[in-house]
């Protein structure tokens, strides 16, 4: 007997999970806030620079945790089932459908507060959420 593997024919629904595990492992999904603000900056992406959804959701330099060194890496390999991730699904679908509310002023970079790039010494931020802070 011979298994043949069936693609899912709906792109935008493994768009939608590829940007979903992104904002969980960048926010840890502490709030539903931060979910949201991370949600905004990837939209005003898209809408700025007119960057697929898919491509936004593969930019290591844009997200550290797809890179394997970072300590957020392995927050890409959530369980689809839990709870924090579920937020994130439901409010990444939310963005991609054009129905989220910018939160973060049109930012379209963010870092952690822990680190600071040299990018972000010239720069003030326009909004912060816990530990993310946020730039045009």
């Amino acid at each position: 007997m011979q298994l043949t593997l069936i693609h899912n024919p709906d792109d935008k629904q493994t768009v939608l999970y590829k940007l979903s595990r992104v904002v969980y492992a960048e926010t840890g999904a502490t709030s539903l806030q931060i979910v949201e603000a991370m949600a905004s900056m990837i939209y005003n992406i898209h809408i700025k620079y007119g960057k697929s959804f898919d491509d936004i959701s593969t930019d290591s330099d844009l997200f550290e945790s797809l890179k394997p060194t970072s300590k957020r890496h392995e927050y890409l390999n959530t369980d689809a089932s839990d709870n924090k991730f579920q937020m994130c699904l439901r409010v990444v679908q939310k963005m991609m459908n054009g129905n989220l509310p910018d939160s973060v002023f049109g930012a379209t970079i963010f870092h952690h507060t822990d680190v600071m790039p040299k990018w972000a010494v010239s720069r003030g931020y326009i909004a912060e959420y816990n530990d993310l802070l946020f730039y045009l």
